[in-house]
């Protein structure tokens, strides 16, 4: 009996202890991470964000459950250097990342016809080999590391099982879902199973096997959705359902703006574009799901985010990203800000931080939060985000940068932007111009300040060409074979051609006939 009741009180005394850590943010083990990371989604792309026209249950859920940073940024304006960023701890300019791999670069950028000033800089191809990928800082922690779906940081000898994960489903070096959305697709590193399958649900189901099979050891999954990226499609059931939802609220008669380079969509109404995120968001319940059944969601951290704006122009000219300005490829807000949630179960309930956090951040938090030594030689560019997971307040004041001396395929254009404490300076490459913004009065960017705030412009524009030099940036050149004649030809036909050709196409896809092809872009042959 004696022994017994001995047993049984080490047993209460250990739950009680256990119960205590919990309450104080420790949990008997390394904690497991699932990392969510979706390509071109806007920040007003989701319900909790403020779509009204988008569903987005699964993800609203997610975001509510956690921290919600409303001031969180991609380090790019387009996918391949803001995924490096996440791996590397870097801003773009640091680790030479700096445009999406496969860009025209230098002479090579004439072939584009475009007739800009510049020559585009030269960026680097591949994750760098030097780098201690974020992948690689878990697996020497002890985590086994899963990759799922797009990678584009490189093309073979810089896969993901290059850079740290034991198992990659569906990475390569192609940045777009080649062959589409619905199986049969063209990718070698992910098996073609059940014509029509959905590409976003089997990622999901993917990861979900993994943390099934893995429940009972520590993981590090990394689920990286090819969606919502152009070719924008979706099943016939679900352009159906948004092409009634358009109807019904009163679609806008005009859909687009002139930018100063292409045309811009000012409203949500794509029913197919819709139809791409409500799937992308069932693919996030299915791995939710799969936490909750395997009993492992309370010691499991979930992080979500977007590696650029929304597409507003160019590509698919899928969405709208207003209130913000601009969109994918563009320096404005809509071209760097993100949806951006961290749910750690032991932490955080529902909240909000206005801390502005980007990219960078991921790496030193991730190590924080798990207990694993901090690399700060690695993430130099980053800072752990745990304090304010905590509930304290970040007492650290930084500057954030961006650095793209590119042309974007959606009309951005080559500049720099540093941010800090509210203020926002972008630095245009091709005459040098700055435009200054107080992001807390004018999330919009519509009022350039720069000119009754000289003091400002100057002291900022210092410290970001002193920041790039220090980290040896690349810039462009001055083209010696511009020619603003074509330039200028080539602008009023977007303006007088492609401009109408979009509103027609909007309608198009509105109109209760529309029928892309017989099978839905190949969806009618499996259950939607």
């Amino acid at each position: 009996m004696l022994k017994k009741y001995i047993l049984g009180t080490i047993l209460t005394f250990t739950i009680i202890i256990s119960a205590c850590k919990q309450e104080k943010g420790i949990i008997a083990r390394k904690p497991n991470v699932v990392f969510i990371l979706v390509d071109d989604l806007g920040l007003i792309d989701l319900g909790v964000t403020g779509s009204t026209y988008y569903e987005t249950p699964n993800i609203d859920k997610l975001a509510k459950q956690g921290m919600i940073f409303t001031q969180g940024y991609a380090a790019s304006r387009v996918c391949s250097p803001s995924r490096a960023s996440i791996m590397t701890g870097k801003f773009t300019a640091r680790h030479g990342v700096t445009d999406w791999i496969g860009a025209k670069s230098g002479a090579a950028w004439r072939e584009q016809q475009r007739y800009d000033k510049l020559l585009p800089a030269a960026y680097v191809h591949n994750l760098p080999k030097q780098d201690i990928s974020l992948a690689e800082a878990m697996k020497r922690g002890g985590y086994k590391t899963f990759f799922s779906g797009k990678w584009h940081l490189g093309s073979e000898g810089s896969y993901p099982e290059d850079h740290g994960f034991d198992i990659n489903v569906g990475g390569w070096d192609k940045g777009s879902p080649i062959g589409g959305y619905f199986s049969p697709w063209e990718n070698p590193k992910l098996e073609n199973k059940v014509d029509g399958e959905n590409l976003s649900i089997r990622l999901a189901k993917e990861t979900a096997s993994f943390i099934k099979q893995n429940k009972d050891s520590t993981f590090f999954a990394f689920l990286s959705f090819y969606a919502v990226h152009g070719p924008i499609q979706t099943t016939e059931a679900k352009w159906k359902k948004y092409r009634e939802k358009a109807v019904k609220s009163g679609f806008a008669e005009s859909g687009y703006i002139m930018e100063t380079v292409l045309p811009i969509r000012q409203t949500q109404d794509n029913p197919i574009y819709a139809g791409l995120v409500e799937s992308m968001d069932e693919a996030v319940g299915v791995v939710l799901d799969a936490l909750a059944e395997e009993g492992i969601e309370d010691e499991t951290i979930v992080i979500f985010t977007s590696d650029n704006g929304g597409v507003a122009s160019g590509d698919s000219f899928s969405t709208s990203n207003l209130p913000l300005r601009g969109g994918k490829g563009y320096q404005w807000e809509g071209g760097i800000r993100e949806p951006y949630f961290i749910k750690v179960p032991w932490l955080n309930g529902s909240t909000e931080s206005n801390y502005p956090v980007t990219g960078t951040d991921f790496y030193p938090t991730i190590l924080d939060l798990t207990g694993l030594e901090a690399l700060p030689n690695q993430h130099v560019d980053g800072i752990s985000l745990k304090p304010i997971l905590e509930g304290k307040e970040m007492k650290v004041k930084r500057p954030l940068y961006w650095h793209y001396p590119h042309y974007g395929n959606q009309g951005g254009e080559p500049s720099s932007i540093i941010q800090e404490e509210g203020w926002k300076l972008i630095h245009y490459w091709e005459d040098d111009r700055d435009e200054l913004y107080q992001l807390n009065a004018d999330l919009g960017e519509q009022s350039n300040v720069a000119g009754e705030n000289e003091e400002i412009a100057i002291q900022m524009r210092k410290k970001l060409v002193a920041w790039l030099t220090e980290v040896g940036a690349n810039m462009p050149e001055k083209d010696s074979e511009y020619n603003p004649i074509l330039a200028r030809q080539r602008h009023d036909g977007i303006v007088n051609e492609r401009l109408p050709e979009l509103e027609k196409q909007r309608i198009e896809f509105l109109a209760q006939d529309f029928e892309p092809n017989t099978d839905w872009w190949g969806s009618k042959t499996t259950k939607d």
